[in-house]
């Protein structure tokens, strides 16, 4: 696996840690969807956007240029997210620090669950995880 410069497993916890949010409805879940599709609309960016509250889809949108297959890509990244309550950029990051194969060692297949950047935790301070952002971008049609 490539790997990632000016990242390290130690910010992007912490960078998590700030993101924790008091709450979060239905409501809040659509209002995060949407304003990922506005800013994915201003940059003119081919992609799938998710946000889910456990395994309910409560946000989708596909932009413009955005093929069928970051459907796949967001349901692989959802379920590490799910799995670790950490984005998947942090997953990723940490095995490579690590030197591990973060497939063997969860022992999964990449077919099912990707470490790529895009999967996000959805944290309240009451409840914990809640659920993910999810974004796939076609770097194809780019």
């Amino acid at each position: 696996m490539d790997s990632i410069p000016n990242f390290s497993s130690r910010q992007l916890l912490k960078e998590e840690s700030s993101l924790i949010l008091p709450s979060l409805e239905v409501s809040d879940a659509l209002e995060i969807g949407e304003i990922t599709r506005f800013k994915g609309v201003k940059r003119k960016l081919p992609v799938a956007i998710e946000v889910r509250l456990g395994d309910w889809i409560v946000y989708h949108a596909s932009l413009p240029g955005s093929p069928p297959e970051n459907d796949w890509w967001i349901g692989r990244k959802a379920r590490v997210v799910k799995l670790k309550k950490h984005s998947t950029m942090f997953e990723r990051v940490l095995a490579q620090e690590r030197g591990v194969d973060w497939h063997k060692e969860n022992n999964l297949l990449d077919e099912t669950h990707a470490i790529h950047g895009g999967g996000l935790p959805l944290i309240t301070k009451g409840e914990g995880f809640v659920g993910g952002l999810l974004i796939s971008l076609s770097l194809i049609h780019i």
